[in-house]
């Protein structure tokens, strides 16, 4: 669960207490230190804290000045971190948590490293030798992009932002599979259609050119190490950013086709990634992986594919290296697709865009496959009990 606070000059000890008390004002700054991390802890989810590495929006501060925001860091890392006797800790425990938080990521900064910020490298490293001296397991996030070239500095990941086209988040897809395998990690914080004309709320058309580009961090998960769709919620009386994955008011909710597009991807965590071959005289408009997963004494081959374009195509899906029989009966095939690609959803119509799961009565090694235009299907093929996918497809 990520908490950017990057961007804004906002002290970490100001965050304790309540509401009232925080002495800071707007919409993301009523989660406080401890509201995050129990929230984070509640949910069950990894925490990733962006502090703010001395620069705003509109103003930074030179690095020989420095010096009391990595102090503001450390003492609130001794507060999710630190022992119930410790001084923060004790702050901690006295607020009904005398249990460590288990905080393990810490981004510095957010969009600092560019030409217009020139203390950001400084003020890094300030940040990254206090971090590593005092908590050497917690991952440091750079907000420099490694993609391209190699990291002049030290890091456990990189930040990686993109906000496109659809079109053009679809050319993106490949981004990774370019990238060095050596050096730091890759955490792909933020990533979204956000174009008008290509997405009003959240389109079909967009979710499929989220769905290709999530493709291609999931075939480079040896490098790609973490994704977060952004942002996640947006309340429509309050709209600040456009589209969200969930939208609500004060009585509905609805999914937008985004969101429907991540939940093909649940599995993919723990997965086995298979190589995949496309032949097609559409596959510039194509995107695919291939995985092996569990659920619970079941195994999947689930193979996902994404038809950005307005034509039909026909395909022969054919899996090699099986050592086990597929069992039809507990084989399926699930769309997400709508008549037109810029359909969205909305309150009155919550499920206009929906994945339709069907059973896949043709499932087995080689099967002819149809994917309507601008679709995203995912086929899971059942395997037998005692066998698995031991070679490429």
């Amino acid at each position: 669960m990520l908490s950017d606070g990057g961007k804004l000059s906002v002290h970490g000890k100001r965050g304790l207490g309540t509401m009232e008390t925080f002495g800071i004002t707007g919409q993301m700054m009523v989660l406080g230190i401890m509201s995050f991390s129990r929230l984070a802890e509640d949910l069950g989810a990894e925490p990733i804290w962006v502090f703010n590495a001395g620069i705003s929006r509109n103003d930074q501060v030179d690095t020989t000045a420095i010096a009391p925001f990595v102090k503001d860091v450390l003492d609130s890392l001794e507060f999710a971190r630190g022992s119930a006797k410790s001084t923060w800790g004790s702050v901690r425990a006295a607020m009904g948590h005398p249990e460590r938080f288990q905080l393990k990521y810490v981004a510095v900064g957010n969009e600092d490293c560019d030409n217009t910020k020139p203390f950001y490298q400084g003020h890094y490293l300030k940040f990254y030798n206090a971090i590593r001296e005092a908590y050497p397991d917690i991952q440091i996030i750079s907000n420099c992009d490694g993609s391209s070239e190699p990291l002049d500095h030290p890091a456990d990941l990189y930040d990686f932002h993109i906000y496109n086209s659809a079109d053009d988040l679809f050319l993106k897809k490949d981004t990774f599979s370019r990238t060095s395998r050596t050096g730091p990690k890759v955490f792909v914080s933020e990533y979204a259609v956000h174009v008008d004309g290509d997405t009003s709320k959240g389109s079909l058309q967009a979710s499929l050119a989220e769905a290709a580009f999530l493709i291609g961090l999931e075939v480079n998960s040896d490098i790609v190490h973490m994704a977060s769709y952004a942002p996640l919620f947006v309340n429509d009386n309050d709209r600040k950013w456009t589209p969200d994955a969930i939208v609500f008011n004060s009585w509905q909710q609805y999914g937008t086709p985004s969101y429907w597009m991540q939940t093909f991807f649940g599995e993919s965590s723990g997965a086995v990634i298979h190589p995949v071959r496309l032949n097609s005289s559409y596959s510039g408009s194509l995107a695919a992986s291939a995985i092996t997963w569990r659920d619970n004494e079941d195994i999947f081959l689930r193979i996902k594919i994404v038809n950005f374009g307005p034509n039909t195509v026909n395909l022969t899906l054919s899996a090699t290296g099986l050592e086990a029989g597929v069992d039809t009966s507990r084989s399926a095939v699930t769309v997400l697709t709508s008549n037109y690609s810029l359909d969205e959803n909305s309150f009155d119509d919550p499920l206009k865009v929906k994945p339709v799961k069907s059973g896949l009565a043709s499932a087995a090694e080689e099967m002819q496959a149809m994917l309507v235009p601008y679709s995203f299907t995912s086929y899971d093929l059942a395997l037998d009990e005692y066998g698995e996918l031991v070679a490429d497809m």
